[in-house]
């Protein structure tokens, strides 16, 4: 078996796996380690950049900022009172995490609009905000007014903005959403199907901040059609942000796929508005961010390129976006002749691929479409409107998420319709059906057999996709004049690149959050050496995403599994070596590396990940409703649905940087959803006689169903480590000490099982968060620390004082990687499991520094060393000409599991043992005497 491919067979046996928390920290001098007690009081809050420059055009931001254990209190009046300086823009300040203490552990800060410099410093005192965000709340509609612009917004029926206007024009009018079904797919030769048209339906208004700087309303829903009597499906929840100094609403739209793959075929996704157009064709303007900075802009009825020349003035204004000099003093032909000049009413760029796109435009419906450009990748932002205003609005990873498409309808009469298509109708339907047949794995003996050959654990019915959800970021421009190609290209910037005020990874790490990390540092030889791999492998990944175009709506944000050397691929159509579903904690690998380095490209990757992993690759509805999928060929075809990967540590990390509601949603979702352990038992295939059954039903009583067990076996780390970091979140959200409970009633009782963490696994009560059973079968598996646990665990005994569990979690980390015969001597046995040393290694580093012994620490360098990991980077190769598509830079025999557990168990080591870095690298001959 490849090396960091551990058998899925084996840890299916075991049942295993390891759970959250570590033990009280002892800080040593050259040691970064996260530490328990009060922490100390941080120099300053510098706002930056991610970028590192300050954007050409800011419609607002907010983040997350972290406090040290006892540093910050909530006043008595509940309201956090903060400043950006006299100078610097408005601020509205929030709770957003309490330590255990009830001091504050993170606040979050939601920046205007409108100003920029090259940063700010965040200080305590209150600042002014003048004619700030309102909102006013009537029986049908909230009313959210800023500056010139006042939005409309119904608390029912089927838009989400019904109006907006700008100085009192109503300039927008009917945001809603549109889904188009198709009942099959395309057909291949003679046959047709049909499409029906859905729109969205609000059932559900909540006015979640009102301002001064930024509102916030939610809207849930379904997508209904609009035929009489017709379905509902596609739920969706859509966040409306608004602030203080931008002309823009920010849209975040989520929505669940919950159809039936082999009929409901969705066609089309979008978000459209109508536009007034109240000025003469001539001055009415259509823009489309193109290639890189690039704009192309026209007009409805144009005045240049004709066989008459209008005048020199008419043509420099119809191409500035201006309206045109009186009439009367434009050339008579041209004056005369303008009725007979065509009037362009629709525009669509599509972008199928991400590698191309196109523009077309025609006169009118029932009218042939001409190609007016094309081109590879656009930013994704369209404007429609005249000299006197109209609407911009565009999404984020436009090209990265094909097939995407924007559209303008209607342009020469008194309303237009602009359409962001979240998934182009000019291209084949979303296909959610399986890409296999069963092809004969009826048993599970079969099923078995086929998992040794491909990795695949794979059972007709469990390789579903309803249930799956995607997240997308749109901005909504309401504008007062048509924007020249300069601004409208500043906008598409922040569409595709949204500006973002974050803090310096030292400002981060002096709070003591996110367990054992240090920020970058290159002083001694064997520091950089190891940097420096870290930094390679980063960069491998980064060109991978480009070189083998991992893109699409579904995939963008995931990466591969395993390469294929002999195709110079990766093995994308190879069951479980394919798409990486977080497999080994690759998100964390990706959170943990950009508070180190400050990264910006780094972040965002980070971030698609998130919101690629937290939404397509867990279902958030159905029968596997708060579970996650195991690697595959889709992102759902692996019969293996586990906590593991809906795991919320791999959301955590973004949700406090960020602030960001939607993230918090998906981490809240998971609380309880231990109690539907019994439905997804991931042993059910190795029980002597069992076969095949009917799919778990979908859906939740009042806490568990009637019919549940009372237990059900948990391993420690796959299952309750995993189920540790949304509890922990809730805790530190809320305040709630139910959650605190829980955990503290898991710790406790897998500290009271004789052979605590080497139990591996026990009877688990979801009720109480309770372990059960003597506990006296020691038991290993690899999966048990790589799937987030070690960091939880990190973090964990630093707020909970649990001495049986401190022990139990020290003594796995010290001997989970000990020579043969200690380990005997501590179980009476060497049990099956331990793989992958160089990725526990933090284990030992971490019981090293807990107990100051000197000697382990160097044993967890050498046991990261053994794996001679760091001189892969050697066999870095191009590969060209006939054997590839195109040019690639190729690392062989590349894998995400070894990638980022080795990254993870470098990054802890530092922090945990660094002072033994340069005597062991030494001593192994990586770096001279």
């Amino acid at each position: 078996m490849p090396p960091f491919l551990p058998s899925r067979r084996r840890f299916v046996q075991m049942a295993a796996a390891l759970a959250a928390v570590p033990g009280a920290p002892i800080a040593s001098n050259a040691a970064t380690a996260n530490v328990g007690g009060k922490g100390k009081p941080v120099a300053g809050t510098a706002l930056r950049w991610l970028d590192g420059q300050p954007p050409a055009r800011f419609e607002g931001a907010t983040l997350g900022v972290p406090w040290p254990r006892g540093a910050l209190r909530l006043p008595a009046d509940k309201i956090l009172r903060f400043t950006l300086g006299s100078s610097g823009p408005a601020l509205q300040s929030w709770p957003l995490a309490y330590w255990p203490d009830g001091s504050l552990k993170w606040t979050a800060h939601a920046v205007a609009g409108g100003v920029t410099a090259s940063g700010w410093n965040l200080e305590a005192g209150a600042g002014a905000v003048k004619a700030g965000v309102s909102v006013r709340q009537s029986a049908g509609a909230l009313t959210v007014s800023a500056g010139e612009l006042t939005w409309t917004v119904p608390t029912s029926g089927e838009y989400l903005v019904e109006r907006a206007t700008r100085a009192g024009r109503v300039t927008m009018q009917h945001l809603r959403l549109v889904a188009l079904r198709q009942d099959g797919a395309e057909p291949e030769g003679a046959g047709s199907v049909r499409r029906e048209l859905f729109t969205s339906k609000v059932t559900r208004v909540t006015l979640e901040q009102d301002g001064p700087v930024r509102a916030v309303v939610k809207l849930d829903g379904v997508h209904t059609a609009r035929a009489a009597a017709g379905r509902d499906w596609l739920p969706f929840s859509v966040r409306l942000y608004f602030y203080v100094g931008s002309d823009s609403v920010r849209i975040v739209h989520s929505f669940i796929y919950d159809g039936d793959p082999a009929r409901d075929f969705i066609a089309g996704l979008g978000v459209t508005a109508r536009v007034a157009m109240l000025d003469a064709t001539h001055d009415r303007h259509v823009r489309f961010a193109g290639e890189g900075v690039g704009v192309w802009g026209e007009a409805v009825r144009p005045v240049t390129g004709l066989r008459r020349d209008p005048g020199q003035e008419y043509k420099d204004a119809q191409v500035a976006g201006r309206a045109l000099p009186p009439l009367s003093g434009m050339a008579k032909p041209v004056q005369d002749g303008l009725r007979w000049i065509p009037e362009w009413g629709d525009f669509s760029l599509t972008q199928p691929t991400p590698d191309g796109f196109v523009l077309r435009k025609r006169t009118r419906s029932g009218h042939a479409w001409i190609d007016a450009n094309a081109g590879a990748r656009t930013k994704g932002l369209v404007y429609a409107g005249g000299a006197t205003g109209g609407v911009a609005l565009g999404f984020k990873d436009f090209w990265q998420r094909t097939p995407s498409q924007l559209d303008v309808r209607n342009a020469a009469t008194a309303m237009a319709d602009v359409t962001a298509w979240l998934w182009s109708p000019s291209s084949p339907a979303m296909d959610m059906r399986s890409y296999r047949s069963a092809d004969g794995m009826d048993t599970f003996e079969e099923q078995i057999a086929g998992l040794n050959i491909t990795y695949e654990d794979y059972e007709p019915g469990w390789d579903a996709s309803p249930g799956v959800a995607r997240t997308t970021e749109l901005q909504l421009w309401v504008l007062g004049a048509t924007p020249s190609h300069q601004d409208f290209s500043n906008m598409a910037e922040q569409v595709a690149n949204p500006a973002r005020l974050v803090l310096a990874p030292a400002r981060i790490h002096a709070c003591g959050v996110f367990g054992d990390w240090d920020v970058v540092d290159r002083s001694t030889p064997a520091r950089r050496l190891i940097e420096d791999h870290l930094a390679f492998r980063l960069d491998q990944y980064l060109r991978e995403v480009e070189q083998h175009r991992w893109y699409g709506f579904w995939s963008y944000g995931d990466v591969m599994h395993a390469y294929d050397n002999d195709r110079h691929m990766w093995r994308y159509d190879i069951g479980g070596y394919a798409w990486d579903n977080s497999e080994l904690s690759t998100d964390l690998w990706l959170w943990y590396s950009y508070l180190r380095t400050g990264r910006a490209d780094i972040f965002k990757f980070a971030e698609a990940m998130t919101r690629h992993t937290g939404e397509v690759d867990v279902y958030h509805a159905g029968p596997f409703k708060g579970f996650g999928t195991r690697h595959g060929v889709q992102h759902w075809s692996d019969s293996s649905k586990q906590p593991r990967v809906s795991n919320a540590a791999y959301r955590r990390i973004h949700y406090f940087l960020t602030a960001d509601e939607r993230t918090g949603d998906l981490m809240r979702e998971l609380l309880d959803s231990d109690a539907d352990l019994h439905k997804v038992d991931i042993g059910r295939k190795l029980r002597p006689g069992a076969k095949p059954g009917a799919l778990p039903t979908a859906g939740r009583s009042a806490g568990r169903a009637a019919s549940a067990p009372a237990l059900v076996d948990a391993s420690f780390g796959t299952v309750w480590g995993s189920l540790v970091a949304a509890w922990l979140a809730e805790w530190e959200r809320t305040g709630d000490t139910r959650w605190r409970d829980k955990i503290v009633n898991g710790m406790r009782t897998i500290g009271a099982l004789e052979r605590r963490w080497f139990a591996a696994a026990a009877p688990y009560d979801p009720r109480t968060g309770k372990f059960s059973g003597p506990g006296d079968q020691a038991r290993i598996s690899q999966l048990n620390g790589v799937f987030g646990v070690v960091e939880m665990s990190s973090e964990l005994l630093t707020l909970v004082d649990e001495p049986g569990y401190r022990k139990a979690w020290l003594e796995y980390c010290r001997y989970y990687n000990a020579p043969k015969e200690e380990l005997i001597a501590l179980l009476g046995s060497e049990p099956r499991g331990r793989a992958q040393p160089d990725s526990h290694s933090r284990l030992s580093a971490y019981a090293a520094h807990h107990e100051r012994d000197r000697a382990l620490a160097l044993r967890a360098w050498r046991e990261l060393f053994a794996s001679n990991f760091m001189k892969s980077h050697a066999q870095a190769r191009k590969v060209g000409g006939v054997a590839v598509l195109r040019e690639l830079h190729e690392l062989p025999n590349i894998g995400t599991n070894g990638s980022a557990q080795w990254s993870l168990a470098a990054i802890q080591n530092m922090a945990l043992v660094g002072d033994a870095l340069d005597e062991a690298a030494r001593a192994a001959g990586l770096v001279g005497p």
